[in-house]
């Protein structure tokens, strides 16, 4: 069994910076420390919330039972052939060190998604992605631990029902699993994707006609660390709302009222729109409520400057749902999870 530490403080496991405290907490390194540790959670009856990076989650409670840290670390090569490498990463492993240790390698796919904050294990659970890359398009596979049955299984890509920011990880099996370790089948023949945000114009600055996957994913630092506060410097967790997609007439009858709303057209028909743009014409951008607000630089970011509290920072969020639902007749939704 790992070591127990009683009372302990939360405010280092999450970005946000948030003091909370947990009865128990537990880190596990491997898959029989995870079993243990959840057995031991049953003998208790206690309800364990999983944690990796914290960079994705609002504590909204002083006080938590228990709860385990994932430190499942490890990053191999399974297989190759001329066109494609498959790569294993344990779910505790910083999803950034991965993508800068693929780089490195030549193995491209995942170089849109630099620094994006959190662990691997909540890469696949949140389909994160960025700059007109999703991880299911690189995902291979998943290996976790069924919380019920303590047996470990695979999923397949498909077996994830990826959608826009969710997985069957945030619907029908949340809190039913425990997610080990990720399989990414990367390219090593590289397709790069400048189209989407700055990134071409970012290259184009630097003189770069041809990019790599490395100068790819230096633009996307760049560009990242520009808009995003550093969470070492300013608690947050990174976009704290999904950008909503509306349909097509929804988006012309809008598109009239506000002729400079951005958009981007989808596969299926409908439209995306930036949740950071509704929110900063909701007069939102830089709005400070004592020791909570949005960051004076992307109005999509929700900050704590020091003392804030969780329920103070779901307040806020909530109040601004309601504003953009009112002004613009659509609903963003958190992409943090709230607890």
């Amino acid at each position: 069994m790992p070591n127990i530490l009683k009372q302990a403080p939360l405010k280092k496991y999450n970005t946000f910076g948030i003091e909370s405290v947990a009865q128990q907490l537990i880190e596990v390194t491997n898959n029989q420390e995870i079993k243990e540790a959840i057995e031991w959670a049953i003998d208790k009856d206690l309800e364990p919330i999983f944690l990796g990076g914290g960079s994705n989650v609002l504590f909204t409670q002083h006080v938590y039972p228990l709860v385990i840290i994932n430190r499942v670390t490890g990053i191999k090569k399974l297989d190759e052939d001329e066109d494609f490498v498959w790569v294993e990463a344990g779910a505790g492993e910083v999803w950034h060190n991965l993508v800068l240790y693929c780089i490195k390698m030549g193995w491209g796919g995942v170089e849109n998604l630099s620094l994006i904050p959190g662990t691997v294990g909540a890469a696949p659970m949140q389909n994160i992605g960025a700059y007109g890359v999703e991880i299911k398009e690189v995902f291979e596979s998943l290996e976790a631990i069924n919380l019920a049955s303590l047996e470990e299984e695979k999923f397949t890509n498909s077996d994830c029902e990826f959608a826009y920011r969710e997985s069957i990880f945030k619907k029908d099996l949340k809190g039913k699993y425990f997610i080990t370790s990720i399989v990414l089948k990367l390219m090593k023949k590289h397709k790069v994707n400048i189209s989407y945000g700055a990134i071409a114009d970012v290259l184009a600055q630097e003189g770069i006609s041809n990019p790599t996957i490395k100068q790819v994913s230096d633009a996307v630092i760049q560009i990242r660390a520009s808009k995003l506060p550093n969470p070492a410097e300013i608690g947050n967790a990174g976009s704290f709302f999904k950008n909503p997609v509306i349909g097509v007439d929804h988006f012309v009858d809008l598109k009239k009222k506000y002729p400079n709303m951005p958009s981007y057209a989808q596969p299926d028909g409908q439209v995306k729109v930036p949740a950071g743009w509704l929110i900063e014409q909701c007069g939102w951008k830089g709005s400070k409520e004592g020791e909570i607000g949005v960051h004076k630089n992307q109005a999509l970011v929700l900050v704590n400057y020091g003392q804030g509290t969780g329920h103070e920072i779901k307040d806020l969020a909530m109040r601004i749902k309601t504003s953009v639902n009112k002004k613009f007749n659509i609903e963003i939704i958190p992409e943090v999870n709230i607890i």
